[in-house]
């Protein structure tokens, strides 16, 4: 259902929905739609997987030696005192012995090679001392090696039928080797998320124009694109939205036949210069606008037909902050992943708000530090302001202050939100 819009003039935080609100209206209303594409194991890395990835047989396949040594059966071996041993064959990896080894003997045997019939462990060839009688070759085996030593067991990784990965998740390195391990030749993925931006406001102009008087240059566009770019899917920008309702309408309507997923900055509120709240609740339904939320109050949810819409404020640090709280999770879910939600972590305020309006979460720019006894401790960008980009570049990650919360006090656990678990910190 359509939430009813009401004026803002007379809206106060405490009708608004508040984070946790808004958060299960997203979680509710959105699944994924990209499509699912095939593609091999070298280019799947960062791609969110569509199907899961089963272990068809054991991996390792075959018990195998861990080093370069000897095999031998530990039957045929005097773990107190060794043995010495006549060698009557070799193994390498891809190149097993014929048939099994004889009895009381050993074989050279290379790292990664199966382990003859009728052996069970290795000796590392550091270890042996190398003789030779009547033309054989003798290997001295120390004492003191167990059963199985230096090899790795057939299922030892995964056994078969094992799920190795999950659908929802995306593909880091790792995962692909999992993947390659199987002798998986295509790993079904979803395609990238189509996703166009506009910027809003005639005084919006782009980096390059001439600045005249009154006007801005535009800081959110670029940075959605390295935001969206972040989560996998593809930015199309289709420029600055003018202040007029008609072009507004029109160009969100074509926008929205082409995209999966469409985002503004700027225009969020009920201004008679902010028409794009007013447009998608022409053009399709609004499921969510005004958050309990600091910075961010004018964040919009909706739809136009199959496109997802997504209205965000427009001075900058509200724009980063909605995204990484909101956005961001909505186009990962819509890429076929698992909603994700960052960690908190519980650091030390080296800083005191002695007064924080109650009714609404808010998001404080923050940096990590150390305090006089070298603990860890979080710092705040003192100067709070939304279009202050200085405080995003110099912030490790946000600090979180809950609904009922009148005051933070120096030395306090606070939770803190690192934007390594958005992934975008520091390099």
């Amino acid at each position: 259902m359509t939430r009813k819009l009401r004026d803002d003039c007379f809206l106060h935080d405490d009708d608004r929905l508040r984070h946790g609100e808004a958060l299960a209206i997203l979680r509710e209303r959105i699944a994924p739609v990209a499509a699912v594409v095939e593609l091999a194991p070298e280019d799947a890395a960062g791609r969110i997987l569509a199907e899961p990835v089963v272990a068809p047989r054991p991996i390792p396949a075959h018990t195998n030696a861990a080093v370069d040594g000897y095999a031998f059966a530990h039957a045929d071996y005097d773990a107190g005192a060794g043995s010495t041993l006549p060698v009557s064959g070799r193994a390498a990896a891809g190149h097993a012995l014929a048939g099994p080894a004889e009895a009381g003997t050993a074989l050279r045997i290379f790292t990664g090679a199966a382990m003859p019939e009728g052996t069970d462990s290795v000796v590392m060839q550091e270890d042996v001392e190398s003789t030779e009688r009547d033309g054989v070759p003798l290997v001295r085996i120390p004492p003191g090696l167990k059963p199985g030593a230096n090899c790795r067991l057939a299922g030892e990784d995964s056994e078969a039928g094992a799920t190795l990965l999950e659908a929802g998740g995306r593909l880091r390195p790792q995962d692909v080797a999992a993947a390659a391990s199987t002798g998986l030749a295509r790993i079904r993925c979803y395609a990238p998320l189509r996703v166009a931006v506009f910027s809003t406001g005639d005084e919006v102009v782009r980096a390059g124009e001439p600045l005249e008087a009154g006007q801005v240059y535009d800081a959110n566009a670029p940075m959605l694109h390295g935001l969206i770019a972040a989560t996998g899917a593809e930015c199309v920008d289709l420029g600055v939205l003018p202040d007029d309702a008609a072009t507004v309408e029109q160009r969100l309507a074509e926008a929205a036949g082409r995209y999966d997923a469409l985002i503004t900055s700027g225009g969020a509120s009920r201004g008679d210069e902010d028409h794009v709240v007013n447009a998608v609740d022409t053009l399709g339904a609004l499921h969510m606008w005004q958050i309990a939320v600091k910075p961010g109050r004018p964040m919009a949810f909706g739809q136009i037909g199959d496109c997802v819409f997504l209205g965000l404020p427009g001075n900058p640090v509200a724009v980063f902050v909605c995204f990484l709280l909101y956005v961001r999770p909505v186009l990962v879910r819509l890429s076929g992943g698992h909603w994700p939600e960052p960690a908190r972590f519980p650091v030390q305020a080296a800083f005191s708000v002695p007064k924080k309006k109650t009714g609404r979460r808010e998001f404080w720019r923050a940096f990590l530090t150390r305090d006089t006894d070298g603990r860890l401790a979080v710092e705040k960008f003192a100067r709070d302001g939304s279009g202050l980009i200085s405080g995003l570049c110099a912030a490790d990650g946000l600090v979180e202050v809950p609904e009922d919360a009148t005051e933070v006090r120096e030395g306090q656990q606070v939770a803190f939100i690192p934007f390594t678990e958005f992934g975008i910190g520091r390099g």
